[in-house]
């Protein structure tokens, strides 16, 4: 765990059990909400993609107590089909899953969305960012007969326009809607679904984006707290989601961005 993180213990979680998919190093979102979820007590089952990941991110796994990782490729039906059986086999049921995954080309995160996204681009952001995200719920709701809760991770590109977020802007537009579409046909099963709209942070997925350094920036400056998005504020509201606090919380988009989602121009004197 990352040395600024400052994750409260307690036993939220305790005797619970689910799946973190997406984590890629110690910045990752999933990784700072998995750490929240090990903290209150959870027990975690990580899936990774290619030797190279499993490397890098099996010292963090252990380093929190947990050893369960298991290969997953969103993109391939046989390898999903075995990896959440290795699940059922292992626990027989679950109780959350943090879904954490999204791609777009690099060539296709800079300049204009109308002229850099190709046809085949399209196609494979909205695979591995949103198909992969309903697939994952299918698999993971049948594995949870006592109810459960799930998570997806997106961000305000999904709203309004965000310079060279592009696709992948378009991608998290149709991942909220489909959080909304599985509350619905989940949640008579007693499984929540919601979304998390966090802040620009210093991750993999920011450096990806042309520009992404000052996304950070701006959100800081134009922020209603005026800082940057905390690790702890994501950990905690997924944390919140995912516990019985969350209880009668389904089919929402959470923003958590130290407020920058609510300002429309900031304030003149500010920018003096």
């Amino acid at each position: 765990m990352a040395d600024d993180w400052n994750m409260p213990k307690g036993d939220l979680m305790k005797a619970k059990r689910g799946v973190v998919m997406g984590v890629a190093n110690q910045n990752s979102i999933a990784w700072g909400i998995a750490s929240q979820l090990a903290a209150q007590g959870a027990e975690i089952a990580f899936t990774y993609q290619g030797e190279s990941l499993e490397r890098r991110v099996r010292p963090l796994v252990e380093s929190i107590g947990m050893d369960t990782m298991i290969p997953a490729d969103v993109t391939d039906d046989t390898s999903m089909d075995v990896a959440f059986a290795t699940i059922k086999e292992k626990w027989g049921k679950i109780d959350f899953l943090v879904h954490s995954i999204a791609f777009a080309g690099k060539d296709e995160l800079q300049g204009s969305m109308v002229a850099n996204t190709t046809r085949e681009g399209f196609r494979r952001a909205m695979d591995i960012s949103v198909y992969s995200f309903i697939d994952c719920a299918r698999r993971a709701s049948e594995i949870m007969p006592d109810g459960g809760s799930i998570i997806c991770m997106t961000y305000l590109g999904a709203e309004r326009t965000v310079p060279s977020y592009n696709v992948m802007g378009v991608a998290k537009a149709a991942l909220e809607a489909s959080t909304r579409y599985a509350a619905r046909d989940l949640g008579p099963q007693g499984i929540r679904v919601n979304a998390i709209s966090a802040g620009a942070m210093r991750t993999l997925s920011l450096a990806g984006i042309r520009g992404g350094k000052s996304l950070m920036g701006t959100g800081r400056n134009w922020s209603l707290l005026k800082e940057d998005t905390s690790m702890e504020g994501v950990a905690g509201c997924a944390l919140y989601l995912l516990s019985p606090l969350g209880r009668s919380i389904a089919g929402e988009v959470i923003h958590v961005d130290a407020g920058f989602h609510v300002v429309g121009v900031p304030d003149a004197s500010e920018e003096e």
